[in-house]
This record gives C-alpha cells, sequence and structure tokens, in this order.
C-alpha cells in the first residue's frame, strides 16, 4: 500500500472529450485531480498537472450544452501518465476524429494507459484498444458495447476497471472513485482525502462496487445478489448458466444458489427465467416485433417453449396479450 510519501514527478494527465461528452464525468476526474493537487482548496497544480487535447482549439459542446475549449493540441503522449476518453451520447457516427484516433494508437503504441470513461470505451474499443482487456461500462450500454464489439470481454456490474495499460469506467459519479484510486495510487492517501472532503465525499468506492442498479421487480441488499441480477439482465438474449453467473461474482455455483435462496426465497434458475420472460412482456406490449423474434431475442430457442412458460409465469400466452395492440 503506498504511503504519505509523494513521489516527485506531477501526476500528468490528458484528457480527450468527444463530442456531446458527459459533463459531469469529465468534471468530476479533472475536479479530483485539482483538489488533490494542493492543500486546500487552492487549485495550485502542485501534485498533478492535467491537460484537454485535440487536434485543433474549436470549442466542444457536452452533452448539455455547455462548451469546453482545449488546452493544448496533441503533444508527445509519453509526457502523459494517462490518457482519458471522456464519452457522452453514442448519436455520433465519428465521436472523434481521425487525428485523435491515430493520437490514442500513438499512445497505445508507447504503453500510455488509456482510461474510457462513460462511452469513452467505445471509443477505444472502436480502435482496436480494447481487445485484450475487460471493459467496465455502464449497464445502460452493456447490450450496445456487446453487439458492436462481441469478441470484447465487458461487464456492467462494476463501477470501474484499472489496470497497467488500460481503465474503463461507467461514468457518472464513478469517474470521481476513478480518479481518486489513481490519485491514491500516484500522490497519496493525504492527497486523496484532500479531495474527498472538499468534494463533501465521505469516502471513494472501490473498483468492485456494485453498480446502483438492479432489476426493478426484485431486490435484494447483499453485493454480490445485486450483481448477478445485473449479469442476468444483461444477458437476456443468451442465457449463461448459473456456474458461469457464480463466476462473475467470485462465487461456486452452490454458493450462489445457497445465497439466492437465503435472500430472496428463489433460485437463480428461476429467477433468471422471471426477467427473460418479464423481458419478453415488455416487448410484446411496446412493439409490433414477431412472437417467434422477441422469443429468441430473450434466449427461448422455440416458440413452443417460450409459448409454455409465458403462460405458466403469467396465465395467458403471449398472442393473448398481444391482441389489443393488433386489433387497435
Amino acid at each position: 500500500m503506498l504511503g504519505e510519501i509523494t513521489k516527485t514527478a506531477r501526476l500528468r494527465v490528458g484528457f480527450i472529450l468527444a463530442r456531446s461528452f458527459t459533463l459531469t464525468a469529465f468534471a468530476l476526474f479533472v475536479d479530483t485531480l485539482r483538489l488533490a493537487s494542493d492543500d486546500g482548496d487552492k487549485s495550485g497544480r502542485v501534485f498533478a498537472d492535467w491537460q484537454v487535447l485535440a487536434s485543433c482549439r474549436n470549442t466542444i459542446d457536452s452533452s448539455c450544452g455547455i462548451r469546453v475549449t482545449p488546452t493544448s493540441d496533441f503533444t508527445d503522449p509519453g509526457n502523459f501518465d494517462y490518457i482519458v476518453v471522456i464519452g457522452g451520447l453514442l448519436r455520433h457516427d465519428s465521436p472523434v476524429d481521425s487525428a485523435t484516433v491515430n493520437y490514442l494508437k500513438q499512445a497505445a503504441s508507447k504503453k500510455v494507459p488509456l482510461i474510457g470513461v462513460c462511452t469513452g470505451t467505445f471509443i477505444l474499443a472502436d480502435a482496436g484498444l480494447m481487445r485484450h482487456h475487460r471493459t467496465c461500462v455502464s449497464w445502460l450500454h452493456f447490450r450496445e458495447f456487446r453487439q458492436r464489439f462481441p469478441d470484447h470481454q465487458v461487464r456492467s456490474d462494476r463501477i470501474f476497471n484499472l489496470d497497467r495499460t488500460r481503465g474503463s469506467c461507467a461514468g457518472g459519479s464513478s469517474a470521481a472513485d476513478m480518479a481518486f484510486s489513481i490519485v491514491r495510487r500516484h500522490i497519496s492517501h493525504r492527497a486523496e482525502r484532500n479531495a474527498l472532503e472538499v468534494l463533501q465525499i465521505d469516502k471513494a468506492r472501490p473498483a468492485i462496487h456494485v453498480q446502483p442498479r438492479r432489476p426493478e421487480s426484485i431486490g435484494s441488499s447483499d453485493p454480490r445478489v445485486q450483481a448477478a441480477l445485473i449479469a442476468m439482465d444483461g444477458n437476456i438474449d443468451r442465457t449463461l448458466s448459473i456456474s458461469e453467473l457464480a463466476a462473475e461474482v467470485g462465487l461456486s455455483r452452490r454458493q450462489l444458489e445457497r445465497l439466492f435462496t437465503k435472500t430472496i426465497k428463489s433460485s437463480p434458475a428461476v429467477v433468471y427465467k422471471r426477467l427473460r420472460l418479464e423481458r419478453a412482456r415488455q416487448l410484446i406490449i411496446a412493439t409490433h416485433a414477431p412472437l417467434l423474434d422477441i422469443a429468441i431475442e430473450v434466449g427461448f430457442e422455440n416458440a413452443s417453449h417460450f409459448t409454455r412458460a409465458f403462460r405458466e409465469n403469467f396465465g395467458v400466452t403471449p398472442g393473448t396479450l398481444r391482441e389489443p395492440i393488433s386489433n387497435s
């Protein structure tokens, strides 16, 4: 564990902001660095330095409309300890320009750690820079990431992941938690505490903290059950085995089954099936998709099995539930 001795070299972080980037994630990350870099609230760059990098000095719009002006052109990426890509809305086909992509590839070739925050992970993955790393994304973007990058390892139950050369973060307030982790690693616990206190945050959450989201119909205060529920919800279309689910949360199959029985009075298999059927019900009510397509979407291999399970759970067949839509 790092002590209170501060390194002589300042922590150096370069930020790259995507078009329609998330202002909250950027502000929390950079303000954590700012407050950790000096005593109190002086904003001096004593222990850390940061720059907003871009291929030109044009302002960059955040998703809320606030504009940020880059502070530096692309300099040698080796000048930075980390380069952090802040993503945002996924509606842009080109959230960054080709010069930025080339710069990120150059940084990777020099072994500079790259971090994707919010949908910044999509930008890194598009550039081929996340293929051999486990990526942490928000539950909100899990399915799209998996569809776009089916050969990548991805999870949506933890708030961030940070190894020696890559980092990824779900976004929102977890950007501060990742920044606290970096401050603690590269500066000191005292610097982290200063940032925490000025930001009025009780304590930094660890990387393994479970994202604050679970299926609404099922609740549990146990973080391992919450993580398993998020994993189930993120894998509705391709059913994981119970052993795979257990491994995702660091348990054996028997341990997970006992935990579910104790906390929510049901088995993981029954809960998983219920979540798949609830998703199917939502699709039937809200869309005009063919029932067979919906059955496949929620992990059933054939229509008869789907219809039987649906009727057992809801008391009606999928076709009966669809009738008000088709007759309207």
